[in-house]
């Protein structure tokens, strides 16, 4: 479908109340295929892949790095999901998919009535608290916002190999992937402007969203809507955060624990994501 900021791919499906699906990095929309069906029978699903992502447009680069900025891809889910009719929904949101969410929540307060947010603390409390840990596990984090056009060169001279690099040296390894799902996240790498959109994608969220983060905490704005957290135990969140705290100084209606998994949630334990998702949505807000 056609957003105001370009050509979206998006899947629907299933029946109930609207259910919003926002992958992570370096995926897409099929990485909920292992929950997907599940849901199904309970949700009416959108699945949609991120601009920069699958087989979504390529944005333009721009010197603020705002046409990636977790705004404008809070934006496109906005306008996806009014295409398929709802303007109130629920979201289940990974990794870069649920930074997205959170600024959905935070600039389309009535849009969104409950989000599951998968191994993630906010990214403002992420940076303002890295340690020599955090940032020798999730490198990739200051490598992509290396000025243009280094890290590009260097991931479009072999794509598969970075993806599968950083896929693959988290706790499950590449054994977590289904091979159908491993195929696609590598085709879709390997579309041309891929590596320019992942690296501003991570340029906006050390720089214009942190702007947008902390304009929030300086206008006393916290999310009021339930907000449920889980996090691998063997993931670097776990280890490197208390994700708990750091989501209620942006929430005021927080819960979550950990899970006995890696970063990949909902492939390493789907079930899990299914029951916390049919608990945490179908119990009264």
């Amino acid at each position: 479908m056609i957003t105001a900021g370009g050509p979206i791919n998006a899947r629907s499906g299933g029946k109930g109340p609207p259910l919003l699906l926002l992958h992570g990095h370096p995926q897409s929309h099929v990485m909920w295929h292992l929950v997907a069906p599940a849901l199904a029978e309970h949700f009416s699903l959108v699945m949609m892949d991120l601009r920069g992502y699958g087989d979504s447009f390529r944005a333009t680069p721009d010197a603020q790095h705002a046409a990636h900025s977790k705004r404008a891809m809070a934006q496109d889910a906005v306008e996806v999901m009014r295409h398929f009719g709802f303007e109130r929904f629920a979201v289940l949101a990974h990794d870069r998919g649920a930074r997205v969410a959170h600024r959905l929540a935070a600039d389309h307060v009535e849009a969104v009535s409950k989000m599951l947010l998968l191994d993630i603390a906010p990214t403002l409390g992420m940076y303002a608290n890295t340690s020599e840990a955090f940032a020798k596990a999730y490198w990739h984090w200051f490598f992509l916002i290396q000025p243009l056009p280094l890290p590009e060169a260097l991931i479009t001279s072999d794509p598969v190999r970075y993806l599968r690099s950083v896929m693959g040296k988290r706790h499950a390894g590449l054994a977590a992937f289904a091979s159908a799902a491993l195929a696609e996240y590598e085709r879709c790498i390997q579309i041309p402007g891929s590596a320019e959109s992942m690296c501003e994608d991570y340029r906006a969220s050390a720089g214009i969203d942190l702007e947008h983060d902390r304009q929030d905490i300086n206008a006393g704005r916290k999310l009021a809507l339930p907000v449920r957290v889980l996090w691998g135990e063997h993931g670097v969140i776990s280890q490197c955060f208390d994700p708990l705290a750091l989501w209620r100084e942006r929430a005021s209606d927080v819960s979550g624990s950990a899970v006995a998994c890696g970063h990949y949630i909902a492939e390493e334990l789907p079930e899990r994501v299914i029951q916390e998702a049919l608990e945490f949505f179908k119990s009264p807000a």
